[in-house]
């Protein structure tokens, strides 16, 4: 029923703004909150057990709500928003829909830490959506119903719940917002609509987890996300590029929202593979891998293990807001098998809590690792480098990046470390993911 609402209900009215520009390019901001790789992978198997348990709900309740909190290696894009604008910092995630941010209703705000929250007081153009707005009917609301019978002005509230019972609770609001194009300039663009959270409670939206971040940018599928508002003018796409946060200096990774003659769409190796939709979970970005091979020599991997069954189970999703990759059980048990067969260097004195293969690399510059390659649908292959698997958890101590998914029958992940160094492009319009190597201008191993 929601979803026959569709993106006719959120378009965004641009200004300043013609057909020339052809996409918006925002700086990302990477940033790791923990203090280990070990509790980084609690965070992580946390938020992968959440989005499993959100592909069971009710089809209705799916696309709204967002597991970007417990995302252990983070990327922030800013956001100004309001009149006069005020900068805030949002996590960028595909895994979730919604736009929401840390509001504050307060007039008198001397006392109030500057930047800590959105000031809608303070914008001339904040305006919340009414209760019975048809809108209103796409984010998840608080019960009973909220909505007052007897106000000419009942705004829409909003709930938005997390699995460890954290909540963010507010107004889905329509604001004017500015994003940096591809001339460098500020664009503004009129009525993005956005959950204004004035109350925040729980250990995932106050803890480390969450950094300093003001709420999400979601870059799902639905109706909602950033992506879907800025819709066709764009050309119904983004793209980004995750660049090595380990380097020094640290690179400056990228969001595009873009149209047809985006960066990537110049890069001429650009590959591409379909992008599926799972009806139980429509807010991800679905990708088919066929096979798995190890220094070019397939394992023995039951092709179910990666389909995407009659009940919605299975399929391997594109996320950015998780940092570590997971996989079903039987394929981590041949990965992790051919792993061990492949390495030659000797294990540490001591494993890092939480990971299975470790390999001591003291003294060795560059240590010669296994060579990981998927095979997708479409025939193209994505074969990252061995440090987009391998990471290091200790002074000359690298462990296998790769976990085992921990819910039965659910799907596998492809986190942002194992997507590092590659240009992504999100085509929505022909349902495919492009991927390139070259496009982050990174050196080829």
């Amino acid at each position: 029923m929601v979803l026959r609402l569709l993106s006719s209900l959120l378009f965004l009215t641009f200004t300043d703004l013609c057909y020339s520009v052809d996409y918006l390019k925002l700086p990302l901001l990477h940033t790791t909150p923990f203090a280990s790789p070990s509790e980084a992978l609690a965070f992580d198997i946390r938020r992968l057990s959440f989005l499993h348990h959100q592909r069971q709900a009710p089809l209705f309740k799916s696309p709204v709500i967002s597991g970007a909190y417990s995302g252990s290696g983070q990327y922030f894009v800013s956001l100004h928003l309001g009149s006069p604008p005020q900068s805030l910092r949002l996590v960028a995630d595909t895994g979730s829909d919604l736009v929401w941010v840390k509001c504050s209703a307060c007039n008198n705000c001397s006392a109030h830490n500057p930047g800590s929250a959105f000031l809608a007081r303070h914008s001339s153009t904040f305006s919340p959506i009414h209760c019975f707005d048809s809108k209103c009917q796409l984010v998840p609301r608080p019960r009973p119903n909220p909505c007052n019978h007897t106000r000419l002005h009942s705004p829409c509230r909003y709930e938005y719940s997390y699995a460890d019972g954290s909540l963010s609770t507010g107004f889905f609001s329509v604001e004017t917002t500015a994003l940096n194009s591809s001339s460098g300039r500020l664009k503004k663009l009129n009525n993005l609509a956005f959950g204004c959270g004035f109350k925040i409670s729980g250990p995932s939206l106050t803890g480390p987890s969450f950094g300093d971040a003001h709420g999400v940018m979601g870059l799902g599928r639905s109706p909602i996300s950033f992506s879907s508002q800025l819709g066709r003018r764009f050309g119904n796409k983004f793209s980004y590029c995750l660049m090595d946060y380990n380097l020094s200096p640290p690179p400056t990774s990228f969001l595009m929202i873009g149209g047809v003659r985006t960066e990537v769409s110049k890069n001429r190796s650009i590959n591409f593979t379909p992008l599926l939709v799972n009806p139980l979970s429509p807010t991800f970005y679905f990708i088919n891998i066929k096979t798995v091979s190890v220094n070019g020599v397939r394992l023995k991997i039951n092709p179910s293990v990666w389909s995407i069954d009659d009940s919605g189970n299975g399929g391997t999703i594109i996320d950015s807001g998780t940092t570590l990759s997971f996989v079903a059980q039987p394929a981590y048990n041949a990965i992790l098998s051919a792993f061990k067969r492949k390495v030659k260097q000797p294990s540490p004195a001591e494993l890092t809590p939480g990971f299975d293969l470790c390999i001591n690399v003291s003294g060795i510059s560059r240590p010669v690792l296994p060579r990981l390659s998927f095979r997708l649908a479409g025939g193209s292959v994505f074969s990252p480098p061995p440090r987009n698997y391998f990471l290091e958890t200790g002074d000359g101590v690298r462990c296998l990046a790769i976990q085992a998914g921990n819910s039965v029958g659910g799907f596998s992940v492809i986190g942002n470390l194992m997507q590092q160094g590659y240009l992504l492009e999100f085509d929505r319009d022909r349902s495919r993911l492009g991927f390139s190597r070259s496009g982050c201008a990174l050196p080829l191993p």
